[in-house]
């Protein structure tokens, strides 16, 4: 008996090596959850918002290299996956999203829930397409399969609910041949390049994610060079750990010292980033720029030579035309304004840390004195959490301490939303992530906005018993948006969160619910977290009025910020 349109997928799939499909069931993908059931070796995961599953999936993808996978049903149920997408397109990772759509002979009617899918999603997605005849597969499935992987992006299948329990006509097996090349520039294009590094005194480098497989390459150019080496948010993982060249990040959650090597430098040669903030680059200087992405070289910065290639391979072919740079002041200027800032940024984590005038002012306003510093929550987290552990951060001020105050050392992981910014994406990235690594620990940075936009998704993790941690930084407010407002001069508005107790709401959906608002309590609470089985949620009540400065802040920002505190303070007074 030849197979089903739906076997066919779901036998790909298991082929593939993909071991969960996140989704939730609905009547058009029947033939396909119903497949995945009777098919050992590929779990269906049931979750409580489409967007949640579609965060799971791009998580697995970011961490695995592989294809991620999951599913909507007709209309409402695929609009929703549409978020979770948007983030795996702009994380450039592959993902496969299987759609439901409304018995053939109905599309076209304005039937009930029906979608136009192949629209919808035509932003998002590098390839998509509906099934109309089961004659089509299974090679509408190798071309969507095959263009989400090759281009790194979002691949959209959409199957009829009437057609997933017909059997093709030729029943063979899917095939995807999906190796990559590995390019590198001409010789003479190299050659350019080098001549511009040469002829440098004051090289620096701005190392992204792309370059994650080429350490020790990086590590040597930096040598020669005597490069200080500034990191993007996603290269912290890679490059943070035992490395005596790098000097943190630069952007609003940067620091002086990398703003510094950026500024003063002569030469900057970028590997494998597409950092997108232009205000942060340095103005006068020359630019060597690699990346596997011809479209990607000169758009944030004027580059004088792009190279387009894998970034190990292109420096494997560079590196023996540079010539090493003795003078090593650029670099040791740049470690050591470095190593100043992080004394400071110490300091800072101290839990007994006087909080600013403006915090001792609220604190004595609304009784919010035994707020906990989030730095010093950061700090408790990196101390005890696994030299393997996975790491999800929601964006905002999440990602802020996290950026500062956890290294990624070891074989420690970290993803979050850091190309789209979505809110509410940790909870769920880490429940992609404890299933794809159910061995090691994971641990989420969630904000209070973020984890209670999904919040219904605390219950996939009960259900499937994953044992991880959840940091919520209660502050009782969106952060990030409190201070862009205060930085502009205006009073706080509409940030103001009305939580309740995450902790108890954890407990009653039978998860652990860890409550701290003493500060003596902290070290105590997160070692306690870590070293209880099975899912737990760390509520940390966090001080609100706490900031993160900038690399480079300006007056601007610094006048708009004590202008906003006194509207603050004296409402309807601001004349």
């Amino acid at each position: 008996m030849a197979r089903t349109v739906a076997h066919v997928i779901v036998d790909a799939l298991k082929d593939l090596g993909v071991q969960h499909v996140f989704g939730v069931v609905g009547d058009a993908l029947n033939p396909l959850t119903d497949a995945i059931r009777t098919t050992e070796g590929l779990s269906w995961i049931g979750c409580r918002h489409e967007e949640a599953a579609a965060f799971a999936a791009g998580a697995q993808s970011q961490l695995s290299g592989t294809l991620g996978v999951c599913m909507g049903t007709v209309g409402p149920g695929s609009v929703h996956l549409l978020n979770g997408l948007y983030d795996a397109a702009k994380s450039r990772t592959p993902v496969l999203a299987i759609c439901g759509q409304v018995p053939l002979s109905e599309i076209g009617s304005d039937y009930f829930q029906e979608v136009d899918n192949d629209l919808l999603f035509r932003d998002v997605a590098v390839y998509r397409a509906t099934v109309t005849s089961p004659d089509q597969m299974p090679r509408m499935l190798e071309s969507a399969v095959r263009a989400a992987v090759s281009q790194g992006g979002v691949a959209v299948l959409t199957v009829p609910g009437d057609l997933g329990d017909l059997e093709p006509g030729e029943d063979r097996p899917a095939r995807f041949a999906l190796d990559r090349a590995v390019t590198r520039p001409d010789d003479p294009a190299l050659a350019e390049a080098a001549e511009l590094l040469n002829a440098a005194s004051r090289v620096t480098l701005l190392v992204g994610r792309g370059a994650r497989d080429a350490r020790p390459e990086v590590l040597r150019a930096a040598e020669l060079l005597s490069a200080p080496m500034v990191l993007t948010l996603k290269a912290k993982e890679g490059f943070e750990d035992d490395n005596a060249f790098q000097v943190g990040q630069t952007g609003l959650i940067g620091n002086p010292a990398a703003g510094h090597a950026l500024d003063h430098g002569d030469a900057l040669l970028m590997l494998g980033t597409d950092f997108p903030y232009r205000d942060w680059y340095p103005k006068d200087c020359k630019v060597v720029q690699i990346d596997t992405r011809e479209e990607h070289l000169g758009r944030r910065v004027p580059v004088d030579v792009g190279l387009a290639g894998d970034v190990g391979a292109t420096l494997r072919a560079l590196l023996p035309l540079l010539k090493a740079v003795p003078d090593r002041a650029h670099l040791d200027d740049a470690r050591e304004r470095f190593t100043h800032w992080q004394e400071g940024q110490s300091r800072l984590a101290d839990t007994g840390h006087d909080h600013r005038w403006t915090g001792r002012l609220r604190a004595a306003l609304d009784n919010r004195d035994h707020d906990i510093r989030p730095e010093a929550l950061a700090v408790a987290v990196d101390a005890y959490a696994d030299d393997d552990a996975v790491f999800t951060s929601d964006t905002g001020m999440a990602t802020v301490w996290l950026s500062r105050f956890v290294t990624m050392r070891g074989t420690r992981r970290l993803i979050g939303s850091y190309n789209l910014g979505s809110m509410a994406n940790a909870m769920p990235q880490a429940l992609g992530a404890q299933l794809w690594a159910p061995g090691r620990q994971v641990v989420a940075f969630c904000g209070d906005g973020g984890l209670s936009m999904l919040l219904g998704d605390l219950m996939t993790i009960k259900t499937y018993r994953l044992p991880v941690k959840l940091v919520v930084f209660d502050n009782r407010r969106l952060g990030m948006v409190k201070l862009e407002q205060e930085q502009a001069g205006l009073p706080e508005f509409g940030t103001e969160l009305d939580n309740p107790d995450f902790a108890a709401v954890a407990t009653a959906l039978g998860i652990t619910g860890i409550r701290v608002t003493d500060p003596a309590e902290l070290h105590d609470s997160v070692r306690r977290a870590f070293q209880t089985p099975g899912p737990v949620l760390l509520d940390v009540l966090t001080n609100p009025e706490e900031v993160a400065v900038p690399g480079k802040p300006t007056v601007t920002q610094g006048w708009g910020y004590a202008i906003a505190k006194v509207k603050e303070v004296l409402p309807g007074r601001e004349g």
